[in-house]
């Protein structure tokens, strides 16, 4: 199995392979557009989209367009996400319905453009369908000083099984990934400071993760192996919210 900057799919095995096309969508197109270009390089079918899934309005006529370009969809990875950094004293009304229009608003729509379609194409009576939702760590450990974020992403946990519950009847898997610290654009900078690499230092591994290591959970769920599970939370931090510390 390969997964190449978490979105080209392969599925391999003794007796058979399976190739997915992919469109990768976020705010900066030019970002995905340099992505769907390596994936194209490599032989597959990728194309790149841009979308703010803080305009909910524009999610479902995009999910059109990339199933008229690329056939039906089958399966949906839900990684917007911003930061929403800030005291709970400090923060505006702006800053919290940002994290909120994107955390929560954007993976509730996506997914439930997605749902339709699935039921549409067939792909759900099919058993293939897929929704992976990328919530966090903070879903269910408070991160200090990201009250915002820690909310959105525990209702992002809490939506992921909603959705799960009441689409099962229509065979459609919705499962999160709970990811620890990675090092992000969103973090980098603070990794580099004192306070974090002091933070880095009290993790029990004393180390980030790698982005890659959520390659093997995130194609688990997306692929047959997981035609039984749905409505869980798979937690991949690298040990960092165990109690105790480094």
């Amino acid at each position: 199995m390969e997964l190449r900057s978490g979105v080209r799919l392969r599925f391999e095995g003794e007796a058979a392979r399976v190739a997915v096309d992919v469109l990768v969508a976020a705010r900066r197109i030019e970002l995905v557009e340099a992505l769907a270009g390596e994936i194209a390089a490599e032989g597959g079918q990728a194309m790149a989209l841009r979308l703010d899934v803080a305009d909910a309005h524009a999610i479902a006529p995009a999910f059109a367009e990339i199933e008229a370009a690329l056939g039906p969809l089958s399966i949906l990875v839900n990684n917007a996400g911003v930061g929403g950094e800030g005291l709970a004293m400090d923060l505006s009304i702006e800053d919290w319905d940002r994290t909120f229009d994107v955390n929560v608003r954007g993976v509730f729509f996506a997914a439930q453009a997605a749902a339709r379609m699935m039921r549409a194409n067939g792909t759900a009576d099919a058993g293939l369908s897929r929704i992976i939702n990328i919530a966090s760590v903070a879903s269910f450990t408070v991160l200090p000083g990201l009250s915002a974020y820690n909310a959105s992403k525990s209702a992002a946990a809490m939506l992921t099984k909603s959705l799960a519950r009441e689409w099962s009847r229509y065979g459609i898997a919705v499962n999160a990934i709970c990811p620890g610290y990675i090092e992000t654009d969103i973090n980098a900078d603070w990794f580099k400071t004192e306070g974090g690499q002091k933070q880095v230092k009290g993790f029990p591994r004393r180390r980030l993760m790698d982005a890659t290591d959520l390659d093997a959970p995130l194609l688990m769920l997306a692929g047959p192996a997981a035609r039984a599970i749905s409505g869980s939370l798979f937690t991949i931090d690298d040990g960092q919210s165990l109690p105790g510390g480094g």
